[in-house]
């Protein structure tokens, strides 16, 4: 007798474009990674998959994309007077587009 084991089901949240893209990352690194190999960065909603945020990129910018990759990155220790506290964790994408198409941000 063989044991079948199921994969948990998680369910997922269905969200808009607008709230899984939730900004681009403008910063010397995005810039180069766009004008050099074709790859802009996002925060992103950390409930999103790569699939979503394919799509949504694709929807809100008129693209074709042809790779996304995700970070979820860690919120670092700040400190205010007398307080410690964190900023927020939070979920980058770098996408990379197909050769013949560009997003203009700046």
């Amino acid at each position: 007798m063989s044991k079948k084991t199921k994969k948990p089901q998680v369910a997922t949240m269905a969200l808009e474009p607008h709230q899984v893209i939730l900004r681009p990352l403008v910063t010397e690194k995005g810039v180069h990674g766009s004008e050099a190999h074709n790859q802009y960065s996002f925060e992103v909603n950390p409930l999103a998959d790569k699939i979503m945020i394919r799509s949504a990129i694709e929807l809100l910018y008129d693209v074709k994309v042809e790779k996304v990759a995700t970070q979820s990155r860690k919120g670092k220790s700040r400190r205010y007077r007398f307080k410690f506290g964190r900023t927020k964790n939070w979920k980058k994408a770098i996408v990379k587009l197909k050769p013949d198409n560009r997003i203009e941000l700046y």
